[in-house]
């Protein structure tokens, strides 16, 4: 049996509400899962919430409230996003789920029993914001750190710590042979630069004396597990890898027909975090180099050329975008606007720009008038099967494969544009008062509600709810209204519609947004 196809995205973390970013990153997954689902492969998409730490300790205490309190009213605020904005995961991922918990306790007592986790104590400048020791390496060219690592103060505590730096040239090695590990390519060579850096290792416990918020260590009450180390494991937990077993062809099927997974990240959180130590992670728990993870890393939306953060008040809603311009709206922009891998400038008359121009005025526009066209000279009916093709096609599945949507768009664009700049030239209203155009004419209807057809097939990854909103007005596949499985890539070849078929009437589909 095949594999299925896993994807996973960096689960959020629960210390703010979400913001654009998170949407972009979730609609972008949601978007590959479809594509891969369109193509007729079992996908299994995991997404979830990081609940422990620090930082989420120390919100919960500012609000009065409990931190399991604080993590849940905030979960609640992604999965109801989610839902608004169309994104369909398939398992959820919170990190105080049980299942969870006993994983990552499991993974820490066997890491600990083959003496891969040692005690020790240190010394050092610690990042609050960060969660983490600094070293030398992370001060500036004046001696100071940087803003980057918020409140940074002097502590000497005991911890306990992953032999991180025994790793280092399998890594180096691994990332050397493997050229496609990360996506794009650049970001794979700022990973192996900072894995050359590597010089010691992870501290992956906190003192409850100053933490209690998190999950404690199985062999010493005293301390619970760093978030991070907690966070990545979700990865494998939520999806049955199991710790007490050490080898890894020995993992249940259910397992190993899920991992490895692509896993969709920003590149903010590459290094150290998904790129050294979630790698190094899994290679001391003993898995081979062929179920390694790789790795889709997307860049910020920025505002005004400044990064988003809460702290700089100028995080942008996506509830409210939603609720204002419609799911759709939303998804199309985030997907047209950026190219993978790249930081762009979020503007919110972009968003009305692009949605007026590509939906509202070319899609909207062919659709409205193929079918009243249709209605008008042939009641509706298509009477031949005009042969044809559909350019682009094989450029389209190459850039969606490659996760380049915007460029998957442009592909679609161009083909609305193709069909209505035939309805220009061919001129259906003329052709219509000559009975000796009568088959020009049926066959130019049938081209352009067959090429419709195939348009809401490439198009409904992106814009589902629209893909089904085609289908109904063309009048086709009906019994499957609503449902996913309604789209096939299979069935984007040209001569679906047969002969005869009736299509509907016209709905406007993309009302313009005015403003």
């Amino acid at each position: 049996m095949p594999k299925e196809f896993f994807i996973t995205t960096a689960i959020d973390y629960t210390n703010s509400a979400p913001h654009i970013g998170h949407a972009y990153e979730k609609v972008l997954a949601d978007v590959i899962a479809r594509y891969h689902r369109l193509k007729g492969e079992k996908v299994f998409f995991l997404t979830g919430v990081d609940q422990h730490g620090q930082k989420v300790q120390q919100s919960a205490v500012k609000e009065g409230v409990a931190p399991a309190e604080f993590v849940k009213g905030v979960m609640q605020k992604f999965i109801d996003l989610w839902e608004k904005l169309d994104v369909q995961y398939d398992a959820w991922a919170a990190t105080t789920d049980p299942l969870h918990k006993k994983c990552v306790q499991e993974i820490l007592q066997r890491l600990r029993d083959e003496k891969k986790i040692y005690k020790d104590k240190q010394a050092g400048y610690y990042s609050v914001r960060q969660e983490q020791f600094l070293t030398d390496k992370e001060r500036g060219p004046d001696g100071e750190f940087g803003p980057e690592w918020g409140e940074v103060e002097f502590r000497e505590e005991e911890n306990y710590y992953f032999k991180l730096s025994e790793h280092k040239e399998w890594l180096l090695g691994y990332l050397k042979n493997h050229p496609d590990c990360v996506t794009p390519s650049f970001r794979q060579t700022e990973l192996i630069n900072a894995v050359e850096k590597i010089s010691g290792d992870l501290c992956i416990s906190r003192p409850k004396s100053r933490l209690n918020w998190g999950i404690e260590l199985p062999f010493d009450k005293d301390f619970v597990n760093y978030v991070w180390f907690d966070a990545l494991t979700n990865y494998i937990s939520f999806v049955g890898y199991d710790p007490k077993i050490d080898n890894y062809e020995k993992q249940s099927p259910e397992f190993r027909d899920k991992w490895p997974a692509l896993q969709i990240i920003g590149k903010d959180i590459l290094i150290p975090a998904h790129g050294i130590y979630w790698m190094i992670m899994l290679r001391a728990l003993g898995f081979p180099d062929t179920a390694m993870p790789k790795f889709l890393v997307h860049g910020w939306w920025n505002l005004g050329g400044a990064k988003m953060s809460k702290t700089a008040g100028n995080v942008v809603d996506p509830f409210v975008l939603a609720d204002k311009y419609g799911a759709e709206a939303l998804r199309y922009y985030s997907m047209s606007d950026i190219v993978s891998g790249k930081d762009a400038d979020f503007s919110e008359q972009r968003l009305i720009e692009r949605y007026n121009s590509d939906l509202a005025n070319n899609l909207g526009n062919l659709l409205n008038r193929t079918l009243n066209m249709t209605q008008r000279y042939r009641t509706g009916k298509l009477s031949v099967t005009a042969p044809g093709t559909i350019p682009h096609l094989s450029a389209y599945n190459a850039e969606m494969n490659e996760a380049s949507i915007h460029a998957a768009l442009k592909r679609i664009n161009d083909l609305v544009a193709y069909w209505n700049q035939q309805i220009d030239l061919r001129q259906p209203w003329t052709l219509a008062k000559d009975d000796a155009q009568t088959e020009k004419l049926d066959a130019l209807l049938y081209q352009l509600n067959e090429g419709l057809r195939i348009i809401a097939i490439l198009i409904s990854p992106v814009l589902p709810k629209a893909a089904h909103g085609i289908f109904d007005q063309l009048n086709w596949k009906m019994e499957l209204s609503g449902k996913e499985e309604r789209f096939r890539l299979d069935d984007a070849e040209w001569g679906g519609l047969p002969d005869g078929h009736v299509v509907g009437k016209p709905v406007p589909l993309f009302p313009r947004i005015e403003g």
